[in-house]
Parts: C-alpha cells; structure tokens; sequence
C-alpha cells in the first residue's frame, strides 16, 4: 500500500498525519478547529484516501498556523507515499456541485508546486473560521505535494458551499491523479522521463 506518515513540530504547532492512497475514505481528524476538520473529512471521504490528522497549535492566537501547517504535513505525506511517481495517472480534474455553487479543481502531480486561485468569498467568516484560511491550506498543500493545482469557484454565493466545493473537487482530482495506470507500467509519467524542474 502507498502510505506514509509525516510528523511536524514548530514553536506554533505540533502536527502528525498518515495518509492511505489506496484506501476507503477512513477518517480521523482532530485539529481544534471544528470547520476544517469537517474539511479534511470530505477530503479523505471523497477522494478515497484514509486520512489520520491530529493537530495541536496555537489556537488562543488564531487558526491560521493550525490550518496552514496540517496544509504542510498532508502535502508532504501524499508526496512521501507517491514516491517516485512511476506509474500514476498524475493529472486529475473534478467539477463538484453543491447547490448554488460549481467548484473546479485540477491538478498536475508534476513536482513543480504552484497555486491558481480564482475563488471570492462572500464573507469573511463562516461561524468562527476565517474563510483566507481556505486558500493558505490549498497553498501549503501545492507546495508540500509538489502540485500544480488550479482552483475556481465558478459560481457560487454561500461561503460554506465555496470552500467544501473546493475541498470535494479537490479530492475526486487528487483520487485520478494519484491513481495506477494499468497501461503505464512502472513507467515515469513525463516524457522528460523525470518530473519536476523546468517546463
């Protein structure tokens, strides 16, 4: 199976997850921030990876060392169970529904971290989480991957509906990029026969 698990210990946070590329959906998320747990579950649900988070931060100042770091540790985890990425599909793209809204991720598992972000927030909360704190999670997340990942909201007027849009759409490409092509073989999925560096 492809897993792996990543621990973090910073002066603001100390973070450990393990990831199951080849999983169900399995969830066990406890990071002290009851919105981006319920984030990190349609994460794991929809894009069939088992996701163990557990989070403790600096929450008496604010969310945003919590979210941006377990941001840091998942990217990371998905990069170290990947591997070398022999085999992948390595590209994956999703458009998610969700009443009002339309969210579209897609994603390149290229090795050259970069972020696209084309989505407004009605508001700047929803209940007690900052909605920023959305896009600093799918930074983090691009970087520690090693991802391209391109994000829109192409419409959409609740916040809540946005950013879990964004979270599913994010995981049903993530679940087709990570995913073994029967027709590659063990075979790198560029034809530089390398990934990352330049285009």
């Amino acid at each position: 199976m492809r897993q792996a698990t990543i621990q973090r210990k910073t002066r603001e946070t100390e973070i450990a997850a393990t990831v199951n590329l080849d999983g169900t959906g399995v969830a066990s998320i406890a990071t002290g921030v009851g919105f981006f747990d319920h984030m990190v579950d349609q994460l794991a649900r929809h894009g069939l990876i088992d996701i163990d988070l557990k989070a403790t931060g600096d929450l008496h100042i604010d969310d945003h060392h919590t979210v941006e770091d377990c941001g840091i540790v998942l990217g990371q985890a998905v990069a170290k169970a990947l591997g070398d990425r022999r085999g992948i599909q390595r590209y994956g793209q999703a458009y998610v529904p969700m009443d009002e809204t339309l969210a579209r991720v897609v994603i390149d598992l290229s090795m050259r971290p970069f972020l696209v972000w084309r989505v407004e927030m009605p508001t700047p909360k929803i209940g007690a989480f900052d909605t920023e704190l959305v896009r600093e999670f799918f930074q983090a997340f691009a970087v520690a991957a090693g991802a391209t990942l391109h994000v829109e909201a192409l419409c959409g007027a609740n916040s809540h509906h946005i950013a879990e849009g964004c979270f599913k759409a994010l995981a049903r490409a993530l679940r087709e990029a990570v995913a073994i092509d029967p027709r590659r073989g063990d075979a790198m999925p560029s034809t530089k026969g390398t990934l990352g560096g330049s285009l």
